[in-house]
């Protein structure tokens, strides 16, 4: 199958969508930007490919033979038991990155010690594995950082107790160790994680052997197609970095632009914000750019600033919007400043204002930062979408529906379940239309 992708590298997050030869999204992939942008890049990309091939297994003639209701259990099965794979694959990386470090000068007095920690934590944290990736299971992230990084701290540090091993020469350990972990492309197939999932994905089922038989050899068959790239186009904060030729490289701007406009063709305003900047954007009718304005100093009001803002009040930035709409009398924020927000947060707290009302008053001082920005480029015409990662935020939305009503009347509001690959939709689309061309001119 011939495709392209578009890759979008964010300051927080790195997203990639494929496209198939119609035109459709195929695959989406995304993982946490990291400091090594060309791994962020390879991931995400491996991300969407791995996605497009599960979306292929669901076109084919034996799954969809299935009934409706058996199809989603052996799709949920079978996803949740890939990504245990994979996740197994990376704890067995961590471990021997771990190990591997042990060997350093200051481990000389307690090294022993400090492996029977490890090897202990590690068969703590494999045992949880299964129930972690169950149809039941409770995951916040699917980052393997979040995922295992705050649980092997919280399991090392009674082991390290119990052994004297001091416990932040472990956490010391772990920091080196998983940026290693991350920073490297995982070296497994499509192929062999699947098919080690299949075998959970039709238990409990009601398939006949058949069936069962027909299932896997199509997927077999999904597995083993070759999906050719037609073209790659990046775009995105960490753009320069990206591996391709300066042609198959676009501005976030144009990205966004056209992205919202495919997402929602009669899309004319675009805000998104994303972890390091806001955007605002007008369109024509077929998603070109007219004008735009930009955040121009700092993260002020974007993901890094409420990720900033979690970590001050020890909480998941997920929890930040659903705390914030229990505010009752959300309090005036004089600054959206990341520097100096954590001292403002902290004398609001100390005079007794709620957690709630401040967060509240947060949430709308940072969309009227973006309403400023929505003014200057031109305001806000009828459709309005918005995209990024703080489209998923209850609080940023209620709050942005609130002061647009306040400041323009009604207005259509677009918010796609997928806006955080807008940009890499965008930079797709352009791919495609590269990819075209070549055709043309061949």
């Amino acid at each position: 199958m011939r495709g392209v992708i578009g890759i979008d590298l964010g300051s927080t997050t790195t997203k990639a969508i494929v496209l198939d030869e119609d035109g459709r999204v195929l695959g989406r992939g995304i993982t946490n930007s990291r400091s090594n942008y060309d791994v962020a890049c390879a991931v995400a990309r491996n991300e969407a490919l791995i996605d497009s091939r599960f979306n292929l297994f669901r076109s084919r003639a034996a799954f969809e033979s299935v009934a409706a209701g058996a199809r989603d259990g052996i799709m949920q099965r079978l996803e949740l038991g890939f990504r245990r794979e994979q996740y197994s694959g990376q704890l067995d990386d961590l471990q021997a990155a771990c190990t591997e470090h042990l060997t350093g000068p200051r481990f000389s007095k307690v090294r022993d010690a400090a492996q029977g920690v490890l090897e202990s934590s590690f068969a703590t944290l494999r045992s949880e594995t299964r129930a972690l990736f169950s149809e039941t299971g409770a995951r916040r992230s699917n980052f393997f950082r979040d995922l295992a990084g705050s649980r092997l701290l919280e399991i090392m540090e009674p082991c390290c107790r119990e052994r004297s091993v001091p416990f932040d020469l472990m956490m010391g350990l772990y920091d080196k160790s998983i940026i290693g972990v991350e920073n490297h492309v995982p070296e497994v197939t499509f192929e062999s994680n699947v098919m080690c999932a299949m075998g959970d994905a039709l238990e409990g089922g009601s398939l006949d052997d058949i069936r069962s038989a027909a299932l896997r050899a199509q997927l077999e068959d999904v597995a083993r197609e070759t999906l050719t790239e037609a073209c790659v186009v990046g775009t995105g904060y960490g753009r320069a970095r990206l591996p391709f030729p300066r042609e198959n490289i676009r501005s976030e701007i144009l990205c966004h632009g056209l992205g919202a406009h495919a997402m929602f063709p009669e899309t004319r305003t675009v805000l998104d914000i994303g972890g390091q900047d806001t955007k605002a954007i007008q369109v024509d009718a077929d998603g070109i750019v007219e004008s735009f304005q930009m955040n121009d100093r700092c993260a002020a009001g974007c993901g890094r600033y409420l990720g900033y803002i979690a970590d001050e009040m020890n909480m998941g930035v997920q929890d930040l919007g659903p705390m914030a709409l229990r505010a009752k009398t959300p309090v005036k924020i004089n600054s959206t400043c990341t520097v100096f927000a954590g001292a403002e947060l902290r004398d609001r707290l100390a005079i007794g204002q709620r957690r709630e009302d401040i967060l509240g008053g947060l949430h709308r001082a940072m969309i009227l930062r973006a309403m400023s920005l929505l003014a200057r480029s031109g305001g806000i015409r009828d459709e309005f979408t918005f995209t990024g990662g703080v489209a998923n935020n209850e609080a940023a939305v209620k709050a942005l529906e609130c002061l647009v009503q306040e400041n323009y009347g009604e207005r259509h509001l677009n918010i796609s379940p997928d806006s955080i690959y807008t940009g890499a939709l965008g930079a797709a689309l352009f791919a495609r239309r590269h990819a075209e061309g070549e055709k043309e001119v061949a």
